[in-house]
């Protein structure tokens, strides 16, 4: 590299650094954002952290309550993942430029991916709660129709990146379309398919509490009621079933993530 690149690149680094900077400062003038006054505050807030969220013995005796309303909420997410990755592999397959059909239907199954994905959970919790009430279904859809458009995307850069050698090879030996997939590109798409799964199951058990304060049902609505009672030992006790919960399926997931990858 000469000098002259040299110092293009160090004046191309100078001004997208200060763009940060007045974009920075911008922001935190137009939302009134003071920087110390928030750190000021930051020994009081963890003063009520430990003042107020200790975990009792009287807090315990509702623990098999809390594990089941927990396992309510993994399992929901568990099994909105699972539908959605069903679903999204078919979307997938449309819509990759190596296994799709037709223009038409590829383009509906990017466009069905992008509009379900741009949409947050929590908006989608929204939605589907004034057609549905509060109600575990509405939490599974919400989950549901976040997880397609993630999945879809995902699965169909990993279709897309599958070796074209052997759909060509399957291909010249007269083989079907349903052979080309089912032998050639599903086989080496998989392991990395599963793995997005495991990685949408860990996310979507941390979205769920959030669904379930909306919707009313898990561990979210159980966090919901007895905060807004504050009940802040029952609180602290939800909130750490819930850190233990992720971290253990979070350790598994990556376990079983070595294997297949």
């Amino acid at each position: 590299m000469d000098a002259k690149q040299m110092r293009k690149n160090k004046w191309q680094t100078t001004i997208f650094l200060i763009l940060i900077i007045m974009i920075t400062y911008l922001s935190s003038f137009i939302t009134k954002f003071n920087l110390i006054e928030s750190i000021a505050t930051i020994p009081a807030a963890f003063s009520w952290i430990f003042s107020n969220l200790l975990i009792t013995e009287e807090s315990l005796e509702k623990l098999p309550q809390i594990l089941e309303k927990l396992g309510e909420t993994i399992f929901m997410s568990i099994a909105a993942t699972t539908l959605a990755g069903i679903v999204s592999l078919f979307l997938a397959i449309m819509g990759s430029k190596t296994t799709k059909v037709n223009q038409t239907f590829s383009v509906i199954a990017r466009f069905i991916a992008s509009f379900s994905r741009n949409i947050p959970v929590v908006a989608w919790s929204l939605i589907l709660l004034i057609s549905f009430g509060q109600n575990s279904v509405t939490g599974f859809l919400a989950l549901f129709v976040a997880t397609v458009g993630f999945l879809t995307r995902a699965f169909i850069e990993s279709v897309d990146e599958a070796n074209q050698s052997s759909v060509e090879a399957l291909t010249a030996t007269g083989a079907t379309y349903f052979h080309m997939i089912s032998k050639a590109v599903i086989p080496q798409s998989l392991p990395q398919m599963l793995s997005w799964i495991l990685f949408m199951i860990e996310t979507n058990i941390r979205s769920a509490t959030l669904v379930g304060i909306l919707t009313g049902t898990g561990i979210g609505y159980m966090f919901d009621l007895y905060y807004k009672n504050m009940n802040y030992n029952l609180v602290a006790l939800i909130t750490f079933t819930i850190i233990i919960a992720v971290i253990a399926i979070e350790l598994v997931s990556n376990k079983i993530r070595r294997v297949i990858l």
